[in-house]
């Protein structure tokens, strides 16, 4: 074994509850060191609904701790992350006046039963205290009931047995994986000394120190303090540190992006939240030029086993079908498939019930090392849980807590122009320094934030790329040197959103391969490698979400 370094924190995991409190241990001083397996935001937190929620349907089981956090983090987000969060208008249809309120008081008391439909007064008084829980930072407007004729206005073709409707305000997430890169970049700013080494695998643990492997180097770190934010693969991550757990329960949950331009036009910018016959709750809404339709929620034991499978799909085309009626899906119609386990905790009972709220469990090391074992949380209460895990690392530590970060801008939101007159006033500056065209600037700052502008710099005399034209070479060669790109699927499934807009054909693949391949100076044999492993080896891309459906 190496000469042991000497850190203050060891970080395992780098999903989003790991990069989050990778920038909030960074940003009190603290050296910390975060590995990554896989590729930062590759596991559950790539693979969500996309939203910044406060979790209307908590309140049918009494969470309204979580709710109330959930609501001032999704405020706190649109303020902090505005390239990245914005509101979106959402409809909840009802069927009925009274129905559910039986169902949900029962459900309160943590009793079983199937709530099928959600009638207005149940509705009204739900949105009523997510208004009341969302007060602080409030920054998009109160909810109102709509009838069925205000409802036909805003949302065409819903089924006719829908007579009223709950409009009100979430949080959508455009790209997930980047606003975890761009936490983990804002937190080796913060503390130079603090690092993240993604593709790195723990090979060996001795006593207080572990050696973990990246890019063919060994290296042995000895922590002060362990934090395990493995998400659904935290009892394995324990195992690799000598660790025997049963912490976790995972549930796996799938998403289809269908591409359907009757749908899209007539969600017209808003997401339906609605519950289905079988009792869960599903939701769609136009991402991109597509609609993004979600989720299942289906116990897991395994994982690296958990792919979307085709009931799956099946059953979330069914779903929207019960809401447009007239709109008929079909497979045809599926760009791109994705599914993630959710870190639940290990509990009885129907899986649908169990807790979204976050908890730290606390185990050792063989040499008495502490570590800090992050259970649940979901991706709009990050920040919160984050500062939560950072308070306990210091407390272990001896430090105090100097810096609070719920106003902390993230990445790209910093500076990042709010009205129609300083977005005009940055682009004309940045167009003018990059000599690129204000429209190919407007898209980069859509796409980036304020980090457009270090982009722009890097994109003169660039080539768009014939598979996918709103992205150049120059553009992609840039990510690839300065973003931590080791494979191809970092680049297409998480750099960019050439994956989740539906636009991962052969051809895009081999153009985009070629322009990181120079980039990175691959060898052929390692382009077509990097190739092959995106096309055949991942179960979530490999069916169908190749070849060119027809539009509707």
């Amino acid at each position: 074994m190496t000469e042991p370094l000497d850190i203050d924190v060891l970080i395992i995991g780098g999903g989003i509850n790991g990069c989050g409190t990778f920038r909030d241990l960074s940003a009190q001083g603290i050296d910390c060191l975060l590995i990554e397996r896989e590729d930062f935001c590759a596991g559950a937190s790539a693979a969500s609904s996309r939203l910044m929620h406060g979790g209307l349907k908590y309140l049918e089981t009494g969470e309204f701790g979580l709710v109330r956090e959930s609501l001032t983090e999704r405020n706190r987000l649109l303020q902090n992350a505005p390239h990245f969060v914005t509101p979106l208008p959402t409809i909840l249809p009802l069927r009925s006046r009274f129905a559910g309120i039986l169902p949900s008081v029962r459900r309160f008391f943590g009793l079983k039963a199937k709530l099928t439909n959600r009638g207005s007064l149940i509705t009204r008084a739900g949105l009523m205290l997510y208004d009341l829980y969302g007060r602080r930072h409030r920054s998009m407007p109160r909810h109102r009931l709509l009838g069925r004729k205000a409802l036909e206005d805003r949302v065409a073709g819903m089924d006719p047995k829908i007579v009223a409707a709950g409009l009100y305000y979430e949080g959508q997430l455009s790209h997930a994986e980047r606003l975890g890169l761009e936490l983990v970049q804002d937190a080796e700013r913060l503390n130079p000394r603090s690092r993240a080494v993604n593709h790195a695998r723990i090979v060996a643990v001795e006593g207080a120190c572990v050696t973990y492997e990246a890019g063919g180097r060994r290296q042995t770190v000895r922590p002060r303090i362990v934090v395990n934010a493995g998400g659904a693969w935290i009892d394995a991550v324990n195992r690799d540190l000598g660790i025997e757990s049963r912490l976790m329960g995972g549930s796996k949950g799938s998403h289809v992006i269908v591409d359907h331009p009757g749908l899209y036009r007539a969600l017209n910018g808003h997401m339906i939240y609605f519950g289905t016959a079988d009792g869960r709750v599903n939701l769609c809404y136009p991402f991109m030029d597509r609609v993004l339709i979600g989720s299942t929620d289906i116990p897991v034991e395994d994982p690296d086993t958990a792919f979307c499978e085709d009931t799956e799909v099946a059953y979330m085309l069914a779903a929207v079908g019960e809401v447009f009626p007239d709109i008929a899906l079909t497979e045809e119609h599926v760009r791109y498939r994705f599914c993630g386990v959710r870190p639940l905790p290990r509990a009885d009972g129907e899986i649908g019930l169990v807790t979204r709220d976050h908890s730290i469990a606390e185990v050792t090391l063989g040499a008495g090392t502490p570590v800090l074992c992050l259970i649940g949380g979901k991706w709009t209460t990050f920040r919160a849980f984050s500062a939560e895990a950072a308070r306990r690392v210091l407390d272990h530590l001896g430090q105090p807590h100097r810096v609070d970060t719920g106003d902390m801008a993230i990445g790209g939101g910093a500076g990042f122009p709010r009205t129609p007159a300083a977005r005009d006033g940055w682009v004309d500056r940045v167009a003018q320094a990059s000599g690129l065209s204000a429209e190919r600037v407007a898209g980069l700052l859509d796409r980036y934030g304020t980090t457009g502008e270090r982009i722009a710099e890097a994109c003169a005399g660039e080539t768009m790329l014939a598979a996918v034209p709103d992205y150049s070479d120059r553009e992609l060669a840039f990510l690839c040197r300065n973003e931590r790109v080791e494979t191809l699927a970092d680049l297409l499934l998480r750099r960019t959103l050439i994956a989740m807009s539906g636009r991962l054909t052969p051809q895009a693949i081999e153009e985009c391969a070629r322009v990181a391949g120079t980039a990175l100076g691959w060898s052929e044999d390692r382009r077509q490698r990097e190739v092959s492993a995106l096309c055949c080896d991942d179960l979530t891309l490999v069916r169908r979400n190749m070849a060119a459906a027809p539009a509707a």
